[in-house]
């Protein structure tokens, strides 16, 4: 898709366009809840419980972290108020509060020592722990009825909430099922050559083990991109917290399988084993974004000779993403990445901007920068 570039991107200068875009983004987007904007460059305004609702005020806060400017930290400070607020009421919460309240009132605590903050942040944590299933080792997947035994790959992710609530409270049993959920990532998500399942099937009674199904990607023995990139950040986070290099090597494995597959550009088709030619696929930015973050953390767990191969992949990823897929030149476009990718297999969101394509990528550049303060 996008040209080859050679030599080195300067990732501080990329930093600043990130600022002006995002001083842009502050008047565009306001108090909307965006998810995806279309070919005509203004982002949508999803219900708050929808899992993409982190995603903007994660970037106000990284924003503000990097440069002290309370304008950023003011139009970030409600959201994890407005989560929960609406936790009270009829909602469609699921799996992905980590998605939702880590980047709000986590941060938010983190940066400021908010007690409220720190108390929704605990408050998601025992709703992530409530859909632990005990008998299958795994966190539930979504609310639909038949759904009461799936898990998807996505919830890798996500267990970095319960991490952060054992390290917060001093009670171990978030940590123990976040173990818990990432020993079952490994046996049952991860493949031995490093793709991923994107929905397991499990007896929601017994925890048996059922089927692979394919989800968002391609089929069920397929390479979705994104949900490899879930797999190897979320791994690497396990790995951070814990010590144990069992998710370490699950860490790896992944990110190898990732890069190996990545096109001449270096960011991702939706799926690395789509039926079609993948010259007739759409690309997903915000996997290689995700992927790209991931990539940074891994390499700093490792050693220095080791972990350069992996931070050298993701300045390749962000680099052509910055030059590809970037909306730099059009300062009325809402969104900072094009040409992401949602759900290819039900035709939603195809050839888009993604709200979390764009926080991962500010969240990759930032780490290049030297933002210390993690997320996830």
């Amino acid at each position: 898709m996008g040209k080859t570039i050679t030599g080195k991107l300067d990732f501080h200068a990329v930093w600043e366009q990130i600022l002006t875009k995002v001083d842009g983004m502050i008047v565009q987007i306001g108090d909307k809840s965006p998810h995806v904007a279309g070919a005509d460059g203004k982002y949508d305004d999803m219900r708050i419980d929808w899992w993409t609702s982190g995603f903007w005020p994660g970037i106000l806060w990284i924003v503000h972290d990097m440069t002290g400017d309370d304008r950023y930290k003011e139009a970030a400070w409600h959201w994890d108020e407005r989560l929960e607020r609406l936790m009270l009421e009829p909602n469609r919460f699921h799996h992905d509060v980590g998605f939702q309240f880590l980047p709000t009132a986590v941060i938010k605590h983190s940066l400021t020592q908010d007690e409220d903050a720190v108390r929704r942040g605990l408050f998601a944590a025992n709703f992530l722990a409530g859909r632990y299933n005990l008998n299958g080792r795994f966190i539930r997947a979504w609310n639909g009825d038949h759904q009461r035994g799936w898990s998807i790959v996505d919830t890798a992710m996500n267990l970095s909430l319960l991490f952060w609530a054992t390290k917060e409270s001093g009670d171990p049993r978030f940590g123990h099922i976040a173990k818990a959920h990432a020993d079952t990532v490994v046996r049952n998500f991860i493949r031995d050559d490093g793709s991923v399942n994107h929905i397991i099937s499990f007896d929601p009674e017994t925890g048996e083990f059922l089927e692979s199904l394919g989800g968002q990607g391609a089929a069920p023995d397929s390479g979705w991109s994104r949900g490899t990139a879930w797999a190897l950040y979320g791994m690497t986070i396990a790995y951070r917290y814990t010590g144990n290099a069992v998710y370490l090597h699950a860490a790896q494995r992944a990110a190898n399988f990732f890069i190996a597959h990545l096109p001449e550009d270096h960011v991702p088709h939706w799926d690395f084993r789509a039926e079609t030619a993948l010259d007739d696929e759409p690309r997903d930015s915000s996997a290689g974004a995700c992927a790209a973050s991931g990539l940074i953390e891994l390499s700093l767990l490792l050693s220095e000779r080791t972990g350069r191969v992996y931070r050298a992949a993701a300045e390749r990823i962000l680099q052509s993403l910055y030059y590809n897929y970037g909306t730099w030149d059009d300062a009325g476009h809402e969104a900072i990445l094009r040409h992401g990718t949602g759900n290819r297999p039900t035709g939603q969101n195809v050839d888009v901007s993604l709200i979390y394509g764009d926080y991962f990528f500010v969240e990759a550049i930032a780490k290049l920068n030297g933002w210390k303060h993690r997320i996830f």
